[in-house]
């Protein structure tokens, strides 16, 4: 029998108890390096690790490899992520309501949708760059295409479960169907449509770092790969637990948005 993961998270022994992984892995890694259980070159040690990214972070540029550059590839990437998800909310949403509601809808975009969805990302990527060249654009179109099907999906899933009675009591009511879409609809189907959002913006950082694969000179996942060709694991261990830490912010973030601006996010 499960408990409610909201009743779980006010209790502090959930939050230890989601700590106890994280450190455990933590102290396997530490044992690695200060037992020599697996070349530094493969796996530097956490406190490596940890001064690579301070100096990614703090340090003054020109001191160091990739010193005081954190900040620039922030925006850019953020710029990139948001641009890029936000693209694919605007189209998703919509399109996956109609699609769960109305079957004409359905009809035409369940079989393009569902055989897109099946190519690989990584597939995408020769087309962005012929389309959109090298840059901020080919990157904010992988993402919103790679963030576009879970939203999409989750959506339809969401408008699809909703009862048609409730939206005939809603007409009965004297709702107009834009009505009934905000005042019945959307909240009902929350629960689903915020899955979709969280999980789009995961996807979001994950495919920010191919999209960075085109060349761009600066960013989070530009970094990683300029830190692979030179064999620097330290950075390419630090840029991924900084996307980490800002994916879990970000995701944070719109949350607490939605339940800003959505009573029925609140109640999740």
């Amino acid at each position: 029998m499960g408990c409610p993961r909201l009743a779980a998270n006010r209790q502090p022994h959930a939050v230890l108890l989601g700590l106890l992984l994280p450190l455990a892995l933590l102290l396997a890694w530490w044992a690695a390096g200060r037992f020599n259980l697996v070349p530094a070159y493969l796996l530097p040690t956490p406190a490596q690790v940890v001064r690579s990214a301070l100096g990614y972070i703090f340090g003054t540029p020109g001191t160091g490899p990739y010193s005081g550059r954190f900040l620039g590839d922030l925006i850019a990437s953020l710029t990139r992520v948001l641009s890029g998800f936000s693209l694919a909310v605007l189209l998703a949403v919509p399109l996956g309501i109609c699609s769960g509601r109305l079957c004409l809808v359905n009809s035409l975009l369940d079989g393009l949708v569902n055989g897109l969805r099946a190519v690989p990302g990584i597939c995408w990527l020769p087309l962005a760059m012929i389309w959109f060249g090298i840059g901020l654009k080919a990157t904010v179109f992988l993402v919103a295409l790679a963030a576009f099907f879970p939203i999409y999906q989750n959506a339809l899933i969401g408008a699809r479960l909703v009862a048609p009675i409730y939206l005939q009591a809603g007409a009965m009511l004297g709702f107009s169907r834009l009505r009934s879409v905000f005042a019945i609809l959307l909240p009902m189907a929350m629960p689903t449509l915020l899955a979709g959002l969280r999980l789009g913006l995961g996807i979001s950082w994950a495919y920010l770092v191919l999209g960075e694969l085109t060349g761009v000179p600066d960013g989070l996942g530009a970094m990683i790969m300029d830190a692979r060709m030179l064999g620097q694991t330290d950075f390419i261990l630090a840029g991924i637990f900084l996307i980490a830490l800002i994916g879990r912010l970000c995701d944070f973030l719109l949350v607490l948005v939605m339940r800003l601006f959505f009573k029925s996010a609140r109640r999740l």
